[in-house]
């Protein structure tokens, strides 16, 4: 492994949850609510969505890599003809086919993981595959089959630092746990450079959402109910969150 892929690689590893911690979960950390995943009908205009249209075209395929309820995908409705999703989730793909379905858009979903699941998924115009990078640890074979599945180009959304990143102050104050420090977009493009990528990098910025749930911070703290209380009081004291986040184009 060379040196920014192992360095990514390393830092990834660093932001997974102590197995004796986990081991204390009264519920799964993971827990995710589909719904909450689905398209907007407005697509926001992000520098993302622009990319992904130019490489598309007037007419053409996608593929949405981790794909969720189909945000990405869905923004480019218009010149949009087909759209293949995949996730490792059942329940994320069932929202996707209900928004292709609702849009009139021919649709194929594919359940696993990428890039396990690459050769099911079969090939598009435009690969598209936002904010699951920090889910990677081995990114080299990842980038490599997103590449591989683009006919045109792909399109990578990430937020500059891990998107769980802003709970590290409750992992030391409930767990005594020091998070290492989150791989950020900088290391991202160091990797795609050892692969020979030379990406276009748009920086911005995404509007804040709400404040996460305590009980949804508790879950993902593997705290047990009980301690929701300390939890909001905790997240109250938190200072608001920068929402940066980059976007990574490149031909194929």
């Amino acid at each position: 492994m060379i040196d920014a892929a192992r360095r990514w690689h390393d830092l990834q590893s660093g932001r997974g949850i102590p197995p004796e911690i986990l081991a204390q979960a009264s519920a799964s950390p993971w827990t995710h609510e589909p719904r909450d995943f689905a398209a907007p009908d407005e697509p926001a205009d992000t520098p993302s969505r622009v990319s992904a249209l130019a490489l598309l075209g007037d007419s053409g395929t996608v593929l949405d890599v981790g794909c969720g309820g189909g945000a990405a995908a869905f923004a480019l409705v218009g010149p949009l003809k087909a759209v293949t999703g995949v996730d490792h989730q059942p329940d994320m793909l069932e929202i996707f086919a209900e928004g292709a379905r609702r849009r009139g858009i021919p649709y194929t979903t594919v359940a696993g993981r990428w890039p396990d699941v690459a050769d099911q998924a079969g090939r598009a115009d435009v690969v598209v595959s936002h904010h699951v990078l920090h889910n990677v640890v081995d990114m080299p074979p990842f980038v490599e089959a997103l590449t591989a599945a683009a006919r045109t180009g792909v399109v990578v959304e990430m937020f500059d630092e891990h998107p769980m990143a802003w709970l590290d102050p409750l992992w030391l104050r409930f767990h005594g746990l020091r998070r290492p420090e989150p791989a950020r977009t900088d290391d991202a493009v160091a990797v795609l450079a050892e692969l020979g990528i030379a990406p276009d990098v748009a920086r911005w910025e995404r509007e804040n959402p709400p404040r996460q749930d305590p009980e949804w911070v508790t879950r993902r703290l593997c705290l047990p109910p009980e301690r929701v209380g300390e939890v909001a009081d905790a997240l109250a004291g938190l200072p608001p969150r920068p929402r940066h986040a980059a976007t990574l184009t490149w031909r194929s």
